[in-house]
C-alpha cells in the first residue's frame, strides 16, 4: 500500500501542476514563459511540480481566484451583487415597459378589428 502511495502521490502532484500550468493565463505565469514551466514540469516530476506551485503563477490578491472570484477589484461579480448591472435594468425596464404597453395596444386593436370583420 505504501509503494502504490509513493507512486501515485507524485503522479497527482504532476498531473495536477501540469494541467495548472495549461490553464493558467499568460499573465499570471512568472519567472519563466509557460512552454517552459510546462516542459520543467514533465521533465523534473516531483521538483518541477513543486516548484510551478511555489513560484510558476501568481497567486492570492493579484491572481485569478477562480470561476466564483472574490469580486474584488477586476474580479468576477454576480449580477444580482453587481450595482451597474441592477441599475441598468432600472433604467431600461421604464423604456422597455413602455414599449411593450404600446405594442400590446396595438395587438389589442388588431385584434377587435379583427374580431368585427
Amino acid at each position: 500500500m505504501l509503494r502504490a502511495l509513493l507512486f501515485i502521490l507524485p503522479l497527482a502532484l504532476m498531473i495536477y501542476a501540469f494541467i495548472d500550468c495549461l490553464n493558467t493565463p499568460e499573465e499570471e505565469v512568472k519567472h519563466l514563459p509557460k512552454p517552459v514551466w510546462a516542459i520543467v514540469i514533465l521533465l523534473f516530476s516531483i521538483v518541477g511540480a513543486i516548484g510551478w506551485i511555489v513560484a510558476g503563477k501568481e497567486r492570492g490578491a493579484g491572481g485569478r481566484r477562480g470561476a466564483f472570484g472574490a469580486g474584488g477589484a477586476g474580479g468576477w461579480v454576480a449580477p444580482d451583487d453587481n450595482p451597474e448591472f441592477l441599475k441598468s435594468l432600472k433604467d431600461d425596464g421604464s423604456a422597455a415597459k413602455a414599449d411593450d404597453d404600446a405594442l400590446l395596444k396595438d395587438w389589442e386593436a388588431d385584434l377587435r378589428r379583427r374580431e368585427e370583420s
